[in-house]
C-alpha cells in the first residue's frame, strides 16, 4: 500500500502501532486511541496520534482506508464491564465505520476474533458453524452482522480478521500490555528473570501463535485486495504451553519450572485449544506466515541474551 491516508483505531497498542508503524513508511497515517492499553510511546514519528474514543462524534475518518482495531480484545476485558466492553466493541464499531462512510471511505479492515470457533485442536475454517458463550465473543460476532450490513446496504468493502493468539514479546509495543499480553511474552520475561511462569491446569492446552509481523502483513493485504467477509490469520500450527516454556528455556539457557495454578477463568468458556485454517486468506492474497515458531521464539528472547 502506498501514498493513501488511513487511519488505524486501537492505533497505539499493540498490534495497531505496529500496524500504523509499518504503514507510515509509504503512506500518511493517522493512529487514534483512547489510550485504555495503547500508548503514544509505542508510535513511530511519522503517524499521527490523534487520543480519542471511537464513541466520540467528529473522527478523523476522511480516509481511502480504516483499519478498525480498536476493542476491549479479550474476554478478561471485556468482562471488567460488559456494558463498556460491547459499547467499545459494538457501538464503536459501527460510530467509526459509518463515520468513514460518510467521508466516502470504501475500504475497511477490521478485528475479529478466533474465540468464536471454541476450543478445537483441528484446523478451524471460517464456514465452520460458531457459536458464543462469552459477552467478548458475541461483541466481535456483532462487528462481523453489522459489516456484512454496511456491505450489502452501502457497497462497502469490509474485511474482518479472525487474529488467531498474536505474540511479539516484551522487546516491542506488546510490554505496555503487561497482564494482557500474549503468554509468550509473560512467560519470557518470567523466565528470563527467574520467576516460575505460571500456567492454568496442566499445560496441555494450545494456540496457534501468530506473530505480530504476519498479523500486520495480512492485515495490510486485505486492504489492498479490498476483501470483504471473515478471514483467518493464523499459522495452521498450534503448540502447548508446555512446549513453549520448554522453548524458552532452551533458546534462554534457563531452567525454570512453571508452576500450574488453578484456572480462574470458567471451564465452560475457556478456550482450550485453537488453530486456524488459513486457506481462505492464502487464496485471495497469497498470504502465509513467514515467521515460524522456532524463529518467533528466538525473537521474543533476543532483548534478553
Amino acid at each position: 500500500m502506498e501514498d493513501r491516508r488511513v487511519l488505524v483505531t486501537g492505533g497505539a497498542g499493540f498490534i495497531g502501532s505496529n500496524l500504523a508503524n509499518h504503514l507510515a513508511t509509504d503512506n500518511d497515517v493517522v493512529a487514534l486511541d483512547d489510550g485504555y492499553l495503547g500508548t503514544p510511546a509505542n508510535l513511530d514519528p511519522a503517524v499521527e496520534f490523534v487520543e480519542a474514543s471511537v464513541l466520540e462524534d467528529d473522527l478523523p475518518t476522511d480516509v481511502d482506508v480504516l483499519f478498525h482495531l480498536a476493542a476491549r480484545s479479550s474476554y478478561a476485558m471485556h468482562e471488567e464491564n460488559p456494558t463498556a466492553g460491547a459499547r467499545v466493541n459494538v457501538e464503536g464499531f459501527v460510530n467509526t465505520v459509518d463515520q468513514a462512510r460518510q467521508d466516502g471511505c470504501e475500504t475497511v479492515v477490521y478485528a475479529s476474533t478466533s474465540s468464536i470457533y471454541g476450543s478445537r485442536t483441528e484446523p478451524s475454517p471460517e464456514d465452520m458453524p460458531v457459536t458464543v458463550n462469552t459477552g467478548y465473543e458475541a461483541s466481535k460476532m456483532a462487528r462481523e452482522r453489522y459489516a456484512e450490513y454496511f456491505h450489502n446496504h452501502y457497497g462497502l468493502s469490509l474485511a474482518g480478521l479472525r487474529f488467531f493468539s498474536v505474540y511479539q514479546g516484551y522487546g516491542g509495543a506488546e510490554e505496555h500490555k503487561g497482564e494482557y499480553a500474549n503468554v509468550i511474552a509473560q512467560f519470557a520475561d518470567d523466565i528470563a528473570n527467574g520467576r516460575p511462569p505460571k500456567l492454568y491446569g496442566d499445560g496441555t492446552q494450545t494456540r496457534d501463535f501468530t506473530h505480530v509481523s504476519d498479523i500486520v502483513r495480512g492485515t495490510e493485504l486485505a486492504a489492498d485486495h479490498e476483501l470483504d467477509g471473515v478471514y483467518n490469520l493464523g499459522t495452521g500450527n498450534a503448540y502447548s504451553f508446555n512446549t513453549v516454556v520448554e522453548m524458552l528455556n532452551d533458546e534462554l539457557g534457563t531452567d525454570v519450572d512453571p508452576e500450574y495454578v488453578e484456572n480462574p477463568i470458567p471451564e465452560d468458556v475457556y478456550v482450550h485449544d485453537t488453530c486456524a485454517d488459513p486457506s481462505k486468506i492464502h487464496e485471495a492474497t497469497g498470504w502465509e506466515p513467514r515467521v515460524d515458531f522456532e524463529e518467533g521464539i528466538r525473537r521474543v528472547c533476543a532483548q534478553y541474551n
